[in-house]
Protein backbone atom coordinates (compact mmCIF):
# COMPACT_ATOMS: atom_id res chain seq x y z
CA UNK A 1 0.00 0.00 0.00
CA UNK A 2 3.04 2.65 0.78
CA UNK A 3 4.95 1.60 -1.85
CA UNK A 4 1.61 2.43 -4.43
CA UNK A 5 1.60 5.34 -2.76
CA UNK A 6 5.14 6.72 -2.88
CA UNK A 7 4.85 5.46 -6.53
CA UNK A 8 1.59 8.00 -7.41
CA UNK A 9 3.24 11.06 -5.58
CA UNK A 10 6.13 10.41 -7.49
CA UNK A 11 4.27 10.51 -10.67
CA UNK A 12 2.11 13.41 -9.23
CA UNK A 13 5.42 15.45 -9.15
CA UNK A 14 7.00 14.40 -12.29
CA UNK A 15 3.73 15.30 -13.81
CA UNK A 16 3.71 18.75 -12.58
CA UNK A 17 7.16 19.31 -13.38
CA UNK A 18 6.49 18.95 -16.91
CA UNK A 19 3.59 20.82 -17.01
CA UNK A 20 5.16 23.72 -15.30
CA UNK A 21 7.82 23.74 -17.93
CA UNK A 22 5.26 23.72 -20.72
CA UNK A 23 3.64 26.60 -19.17
CA UNK A 24 6.93 28.90 -18.67
CA UNK A 25 7.07 27.96 -22.48
CA UNK A 26 3.84 30.19 -23.24
CA UNK A 27 5.32 33.15 -23.45
CA UNK A 28 7.57 31.40 -26.66
CA UNK A 29 5.23 29.84 -28.21
CA UNK A 30 4.36 32.33 -30.33
CA UNK A 31 5.34 33.64 -33.27
CA UNK A 32 6.38 37.17 -31.98
CA UNK A 33 9.22 38.32 -29.82
CA UNK A 34 7.83 37.46 -25.81
CA UNK A 35 9.47 40.35 -24.90
CA UNK A 36 7.33 43.20 -27.77
CA UNK A 37 4.10 40.55 -26.59
CA UNK A 38 5.23 41.86 -22.99
CA UNK A 39 5.57 45.43 -24.25
CA UNK A 40 1.98 45.00 -25.33
CA UNK A 41 0.10 44.03 -22.28
CA UNK A 42 2.08 46.17 -20.05
CA UNK A 43 1.86 49.11 -22.23
CA UNK A 44 -0.34 48.79 -24.67
CA UNK A 45 2.03 49.87 -27.62
CA UNK A 46 4.13 47.72 -29.89
CA UNK A 47 6.35 51.10 -31.36
CA UNK A 48 9.19 50.85 -28.61
CA UNK A 49 12.44 51.65 -29.93
CA UNK A 50 15.15 48.63 -29.87
CA UNK A 51 17.00 50.06 -26.73
CA UNK A 52 13.93 50.23 -24.88
CA UNK A 53 12.83 46.65 -25.62
CA UNK A 54 16.40 45.09 -24.75
CA UNK A 55 16.24 47.37 -21.60
CA UNK A 56 12.72 45.38 -20.65
CA UNK A 57 14.35 42.25 -22.01
CA UNK A 58 17.54 42.54 -19.74
CA UNK A 59 14.67 43.62 -16.61
CA UNK A 60 12.66 40.53 -17.40
CA UNK A 61 15.71 38.32 -17.20
CA UNK A 62 14.51 36.92 -20.89
CA UNK A 63 18.50 37.57 -21.60
CA UNK A 64 19.59 34.82 -20.43
CA UNK A 65 19.81 30.82 -21.09
CA UNK A 66 15.89 29.05 -21.34
CA UNK A 67 17.25 26.71 -18.56
CA UNK A 68 18.53 29.20 -16.06
CA UNK A 69 15.36 31.33 -16.83
CA UNK A 70 12.95 28.73 -16.08
CA UNK A 71 14.54 27.30 -12.83
CA UNK A 72 14.20 30.62 -11.67
CA UNK A 73 11.28 30.95 -12.57
CA UNK A 74 10.17 27.27 -10.92
CA UNK A 75 11.91 28.35 -7.52
CA UNK A 76 9.67 31.56 -7.71
CA UNK A 77 6.70 29.29 -8.53
CA UNK A 78 7.36 26.70 -5.75
CA UNK A 79 6.57 29.42 -3.23
CA UNK A 80 3.60 30.51 -4.52
CA UNK A 81 5.07 33.78 -6.27
CA UNK A 82 4.53 34.51 -9.82
CA UNK A 83 4.75 37.99 -9.89
CA UNK A 84 2.10 40.58 -10.98
CA UNK A 85 -0.69 41.16 -12.72
CA UNK A 86 0.30 43.60 -16.31
CA UNK A 87 -3.45 44.64 -15.82
CA UNK A 88 -4.63 45.60 -11.97
CA UNK A 89 -0.74 45.32 -10.73
CA UNK A 90 -1.39 42.61 -7.89
CA UNK A 91 0.23 40.30 -6.72
CA UNK A 92 -1.33 37.14 -9.30
CA UNK A 93 -1.11 34.50 -6.37
CA UNK A 94 -3.91 36.54 -4.72
CA UNK A 95 -6.42 37.16 -7.52
CA UNK A 96 -5.63 32.61 -8.53
CA UNK A 97 -6.68 31.72 -4.94
CA UNK A 98 -9.69 34.17 -4.70
CA UNK A 99 -10.74 32.60 -8.29
CA UNK A 100 -9.75 29.61 -7.58
CA UNK A 101 -12.18 29.26 -4.25
CA UNK A 102 -15.41 30.20 -5.85
CA UNK A 103 -14.69 27.68 -8.54
CA UNK A 104 -14.34 24.48 -6.47
CA UNK A 105 -17.38 26.01 -4.27
CA UNK A 106 -19.37 26.15 -7.60
CA UNK A 107 -17.70 22.73 -9.11
CA UNK A 108 -18.41 20.83 -5.84
CA UNK A 109 -22.01 21.83 -5.43
CA UNK A 110 -22.86 21.26 -8.97
CA UNK A 111 -20.92 17.81 -8.90
CA UNK A 112 -22.76 17.11 -5.59
CA UNK A 113 -26.41 17.81 -6.43
CA UNK A 114 -25.48 15.55 -9.81
CA UNK A 115 -24.17 12.60 -7.72
CA UNK A 116 -27.26 13.06 -5.42
CA UNK A 117 -29.52 12.67 -8.26
CA UNK A 118 -27.47 10.25 -10.44
CA UNK A 119 -27.07 7.62 -7.96
CA UNK A 120 -30.77 6.40 -7.00
CA UNK A 121 -31.73 7.75 -10.12
CA UNK A 122 -29.42 5.30 -12.09
CA UNK A 123 -29.53 2.52 -9.18
CA UNK A 124 -33.56 2.38 -9.73
CA UNK A 125 -33.21 2.48 -13.70
CA UNK A 126 -30.88 -0.30 -13.42
CA UNK A 127 -33.34 -2.23 -10.96
CA UNK A 128 -36.28 -2.05 -13.43
CA UNK A 129 -34.85 -2.09 -16.61
CA UNK A 130 -37.51 -1.61 -19.23
CA UNK A 131 -40.29 -0.28 -17.31
CA UNK A 132 -41.63 3.24 -17.82
CA UNK A 133 -39.06 4.93 -15.06
CA UNK A 134 -36.12 3.61 -17.04
CA UNK A 135 -37.15 4.68 -20.25
CA UNK A 136 -37.95 8.40 -18.83
CA UNK A 137 -34.34 8.13 -16.83
CA UNK A 138 -32.76 7.49 -20.05
CA UNK A 139 -34.25 10.27 -22.18
CA UNK A 140 -33.73 12.88 -19.30
CA UNK A 141 -29.86 11.51 -19.65
CA UNK A 142 -29.70 12.25 -23.66
CA UNK A 143 -31.38 15.50 -23.43
CA UNK A 144 -28.83 16.42 -20.50
CA UNK A 145 -26.32 15.05 -21.86
CA UNK A 146 -26.99 17.10 -25.35
CA UNK A 147 -28.02 20.87 -24.25
CA UNK A 148 -25.96 23.34 -24.41
CA UNK A 149 -24.72 25.52 -21.99
CA UNK A 150 -25.06 28.47 -23.79
CA UNK A 151 -28.52 28.16 -24.34
CA UNK A 152 -29.52 26.88 -20.84
CA UNK A 153 -27.51 29.43 -18.81
CA UNK A 154 -30.06 32.51 -20.01
CA UNK A 155 -33.23 30.53 -20.23
CA UNK A 156 -32.49 29.39 -16.64
CA UNK A 157 -31.73 33.39 -15.69
CA UNK A 158 -35.14 34.24 -17.96
CA UNK A 159 -36.95 32.12 -15.92
CA UNK A 160 -35.93 31.75 -12.43
CA UNK A 161 -34.48 35.02 -11.99
CA UNK A 162 -36.32 37.82 -14.43
CA UNK A 163 -39.67 35.91 -14.63
CA UNK A 164 -39.92 34.34 -11.69
CA UNK A 165 -37.61 36.15 -9.26
CA UNK A 166 -36.55 33.46 -7.43
CA UNK A 167 -32.92 33.96 -7.77
CA UNK A 168 -30.66 36.52 -8.59
CA UNK A 169 -29.10 36.32 -12.08
CA UNK A 170 -25.60 37.18 -11.65
CA UNK A 171 -22.97 37.76 -9.64
CA UNK A 172 -21.10 36.20 -5.95
CA UNK A 173 -22.84 37.66 -3.51
CA UNK A 174 -24.09 34.58 -1.07
CA UNK A 175 -25.06 31.02 -0.93
CA UNK A 176 -28.43 32.10 -3.19
CA UNK A 177 -25.83 32.94 -6.11
CA UNK A 178 -24.76 29.59 -6.91
CA UNK A 179 -27.90 27.77 -7.13
CA UNK A 180 -28.03 28.99 -10.99
CA UNK A 181 -25.04 28.43 -12.14
CA UNK A 182 -24.46 25.00 -10.16
CA UNK A 183 -27.87 23.56 -11.24
CA UNK A 184 -26.71 24.65 -15.19
CA UNK A 185 -23.18 22.71 -14.50
CA UNK A 186 -24.70 19.76 -13.34
CA UNK A 187 -26.96 18.68 -15.92
CA UNK A 188 -24.63 17.31 -18.50
CA UNK A 189 -22.47 15.36 -15.57
CA UNK A 190 -25.32 14.22 -14.28
CA UNK A 191 -26.44 12.82 -17.42
CA UNK A 192 -23.25 11.07 -17.67
CA UNK A 193 -23.20 9.62 -13.90
CA UNK A 194 -26.81 8.16 -14.40
CA UNK A 195 -25.56 6.51 -17.33
CA UNK A 196 -22.86 5.31 -16.02
CA UNK A 197 -24.13 4.46 -12.30
CA UNK A 198 -27.29 2.17 -14.74
CA UNK A 199 -24.55 0.08 -16.38
CA UNK A 200 -22.47 -0.44 -13.38
CA UNK A 201 -25.34 -1.31 -11.33
CA UNK A 202 -27.04 -4.23 -14.10
CA UNK A 203 -23.29 -5.34 -14.59
CA UNK A 204 -23.05 -5.82 -10.78
CA UNK A 205 -26.79 -7.28 -10.19
CA UNK A 206 -25.53 -9.78 -12.36
CA UNK A 207 -22.28 -10.54 -11.27
CA UNK A 208 -22.51 -14.15 -9.80
CA UNK A 209 -21.85 -12.84 -5.80
CA UNK A 210 -25.01 -10.71 -6.13
CA UNK A 211 -27.06 -13.88 -7.52
CA UNK A 212 -25.29 -15.93 -4.39
CA UNK A 213 -26.70 -13.36 -1.99
CA UNK A 214 -30.19 -14.02 -3.95
CA UNK A 215 -30.18 -17.87 -3.58
CA UNK A 216 -29.31 -17.46 0.21
CA UNK A 217 -32.55 -15.19 0.51
CA UNK A 218 -31.33 -11.56 0.67
CA UNK A 219 -33.91 -8.86 -0.56
CA UNK A 220 -33.15 -6.72 -3.23
CA UNK A 221 -32.59 -3.60 -1.25
CA UNK A 222 -30.87 -5.74 1.25
CA UNK A 223 -28.44 -7.29 -1.67
CA UNK A 224 -28.06 -3.64 -3.06
CA UNK A 225 -26.78 -1.82 -0.45
CA UNK A 226 -24.62 -4.72 1.41
CA UNK A 227 -23.30 -5.86 -1.81
CA UNK A 228 -23.81 -4.10 -5.11
CA UNK A 229 -23.66 -0.57 -4.29
CA UNK A 230 -19.95 -0.23 -3.34
CA UNK A 231 -18.61 -2.31 -6.15
CA UNK A 232 -20.83 -0.25 -8.82
CA UNK A 233 -19.82 3.52 -7.28
CA UNK A 234 -16.55 3.31 -8.40
CA UNK A 235 -17.17 4.11 -12.36
CA UNK A 236 -18.74 6.78 -11.10
CA UNK A 237 -16.17 8.14 -8.66
CA UNK A 238 -13.77 7.71 -11.44
CA UNK A 239 -16.22 9.84 -13.57
CA UNK A 240 -16.50 12.28 -10.65
CA UNK A 241 -12.79 12.70 -10.01
CA UNK A 242 -12.47 13.59 -13.97
CA UNK A 243 -15.34 16.21 -13.80
CA UNK A 244 -14.14 17.75 -10.92
CA UNK A 245 -10.86 18.48 -12.69
CA UNK A 246 -12.09 19.56 -15.49
CA UNK A 247 -14.68 21.85 -13.92
CA UNK A 248 -12.00 23.61 -12.12
CA UNK A 249 -10.98 25.74 -14.87
CA UNK A 250 -13.40 24.14 -17.64
CA UNK A 251 -16.69 26.05 -16.77
CA UNK A 252 -15.87 29.08 -18.83
CA UNK A 253 -19.37 29.71 -20.12
CA UNK A 254 -21.41 29.40 -17.23
CA UNK A 255 -18.44 31.79 -14.81
CA UNK A 256 -19.02 34.12 -17.94
CA UNK A 257 -22.67 34.26 -18.42
CA UNK A 258 -23.57 34.50 -14.45
CA UNK A 259 -20.57 36.76 -13.74
CA UNK A 260 -18.95 33.98 -11.28
CA UNK A 261 -15.49 35.49 -10.75
CA UNK A 262 -13.88 31.32 -10.58
CA UNK A 263 -10.89 30.24 -12.24
CA UNK A 264 -12.64 29.48 -15.79
CA UNK A 265 -13.38 33.76 -16.41
CA UNK A 266 -9.91 34.61 -14.77
CA UNK A 267 -7.85 32.43 -17.29
CA UNK A 268 -10.15 33.51 -19.81
CA UNK A 269 -9.70 36.87 -19.25
CA UNK A 270 -5.85 36.56 -18.59
CA UNK A 271 -6.00 35.38 -22.54
CA UNK A 272 -7.82 38.28 -23.89
CA UNK A 273 -5.80 40.56 -21.98
CA UNK A 274 -2.57 38.91 -22.55
CA UNK A 275 -1.65 38.74 -19.09
CA UNK A 276 0.70 35.84 -19.22
CA UNK A 277 1.33 35.79 -15.03
CA UNK A 278 -2.37 35.06 -14.45
CA UNK A 279 -2.44 32.62 -17.05
CA UNK A 280 0.49 30.52 -15.77
CA UNK A 281 -0.41 31.32 -12.54
CA UNK A 282 -3.60 29.67 -13.28
CA UNK A 283 -2.94 26.80 -15.60
CA UNK A 284 -0.22 25.91 -12.87
CA UNK A 285 -3.27 26.05 -10.55
CA UNK A 286 -5.86 23.91 -12.63
CA UNK A 287 -3.13 21.01 -13.40
CA UNK A 288 -1.71 20.78 -10.08
CA UNK A 289 -5.91 20.13 -8.36
CA UNK A 290 -6.51 17.99 -11.32
CA UNK A 291 -3.36 15.59 -10.34
CA UNK A 292 -4.09 15.54 -6.55
CA UNK A 293 -7.62 14.71 -7.53
CA UNK A 294 -6.47 12.19 -9.74
CA UNK A 295 -4.40 10.89 -7.14
CA UNK A 296 -6.96 10.78 -4.75
CA UNK A 297 -9.31 8.98 -6.58
CA UNK A 298 -6.76 6.18 -7.53
CA UNK A 299 -6.22 6.41 -3.40
CA UNK A 300 -10.26 5.85 -2.89
CA UNK A 301 -9.82 3.04 -5.51
CA UNK A 302 -7.70 0.84 -2.94
CA UNK A 303 -9.96 1.12 -0.29
CA UNK A 304 -13.49 1.18 -1.86
CA UNK A 305 -12.14 -2.09 -4.24
CA UNK A 306 -10.56 -5.04 -2.26
CA UNK A 307 -9.18 -6.19 -5.40
CA UNK A 308 -6.84 -3.60 -6.41
CA UNK A 309 -5.91 -3.85 -2.62
CA UNK A 310 -4.54 -6.69 -3.18
CA UNK A 311 -3.09 -5.98 -6.40
CA UNK A 312 -1.47 -2.87 -5.03
CA UNK A 313 0.00 -4.78 -2.15
CA UNK A 314 1.14 -7.53 -3.89
CA UNK A 315 3.23 -4.67 -6.50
Amino acid sequence: MWIFILRRLAVLALALLVVSFLVFLIPYLGDTDPVRALARARFGRLDLDAAAIETLRIELGMHRPLLVQYLDWLGNAVTGDFGNSYMSREPVMEQVWSALKVSIVLTLAALGFAFAVAVPCGSIAALRQGSAFDSIVKSLNQAFVAVPEYWLAPMSILVFALYLGWLPSAGWRGPESVILPALALSLRPMGYFTQVMRASMIDVLNSPHIVAAHSRGLSVRRTLIAHGLRNALLPVITLFSVWMAGLLGGAVVIEVIFAVPGMGRLVYSAIVNGDLPVLQAGLVAIVTFAVLINTLTDLAYTVLNPVVRIDNAAA
